[in-house]
């Protein structure tokens, strides 16, 4: 059964795929969010959301809320829609140009230098666009990336990733983490989100609420003095991506695995607090 509603689901996204590719980009993004924003619900909890907004804005109104969210699914319509153009991202400078970096100094500093890093970052609007960009300048970098449920357009979506956003993909788990440190020992950089939940982490604060956080950040600080830099995108009225490399983040000799992963969920509530609707709610992220 499962199997039978993945199938229809590729089916349906491989449509809209191809919709994508006929009325362009601008038109595309127009659709595709109004379209995720009556769909996505229906896929989605609405419990979950709410009450991930709650538990990390308790101070804001119900109307608020609704805005946050609404806006929530529309950029997750349109990250949907640029899927089919971001190629385009990658290679035209007419898509290219509307993503303007922040502290380009700060990454072209670690380009020049040979010991590589850890970026850091979460579920931003688009946020495939940062692994893109980073290996784009010329990094050696591998991408941390949770395969789909849907087996059916994991496949898309893999090619998809490591083609035109980032060649190095290694899959979430514990083999994935032993090719982390291979790739980080070889000199590559490595990109990750911290913000999903997940089954081999500790409990962390984030938002004052305990969630499984993962550690790897944390243990390449402490095994190999990496530098963690936070990655914030954002995206603005007009489409255009603003690109921030924030400098690294400084941690102590005497700093554990535990002070330091609560000291990355801070950076990541603050980015969050920055524009809420950028972040994508509908992770379980505190189960």
């Amino acid at each position: 059964m499962k199997q039978i509603k993945y199938f229809l689901q590729f089916l349906g996204i491989i449509f809209l795929f191809i919709t994508f590719k006929v009325i362009g980009l601008r038109l595309s993004r127009i659709f595709s969010g109004y379209l995720l924003g009556s769909l996505g619900p229906l896929f989605r909890s609405k419990k979950i959301i709410h009450s991930n907004l709650s538990t990390a804005l308790p101070e804001i109104s119900e109307v608020e809320k609704k805005k946050i969210i609404k806006k929530m699914w529309f950029n997750y319509g349109q990250i949907l829609a640029e899927y089919m153009f971001i190629k385009d991202f990658r290679n035209n400078s007419n898509y290219s140009k509307n993503i303007v970096i922040e502290n380009l100094d700060e990454l072209q500093k670690i380009g020049l230098d040979s010991k590589p890093v850890i970026f850091i970052s979460g579920h931003f609007n688009n946020f495939e666009l940062m692994a893109m960009q980073i290996e784009k300048l010329g990094i050696d970098l591998a991408a941390v990336y949770r395969p789909l449920n849907n087996f059916f357009l994991n496949i898309i979506m893999e090619k998809i990733r490591k083609k035109h956003i980032c060649k190095k993909q290694v899959k979430k788990g514990v083999s994935g983490t032993k090719k982390l440190l291979e790739y980080f020992k070889n000199g590559t950089s490595i990109a990750l989100m911290i913000d999903q939940r997940v089954s081999q982490g500790i409990r962390c604060n984030f938002f004052n609420k305990e969630a499984l956080t993962t550690t790897i950040p944390a243990q390449f600080v402490k095994k190999y003095q990496a530098k963690i830099i936070p990655v914030y995108i954002e995206r603005s009225k007009n489409n255009f991506f603003k690109l921030n490399f924030h400098k690294a983040i400084e941690f102590s000799d005497d700093e554990d695995i535990e002070s330091i992963t609560l000291k990355l969920n801070n950076v990541l509530e603050n980015m969050i607090i920055e524009n809420p609707d950028q972040w994508i709610w509908s992770h379980n992220r505190w189960k």
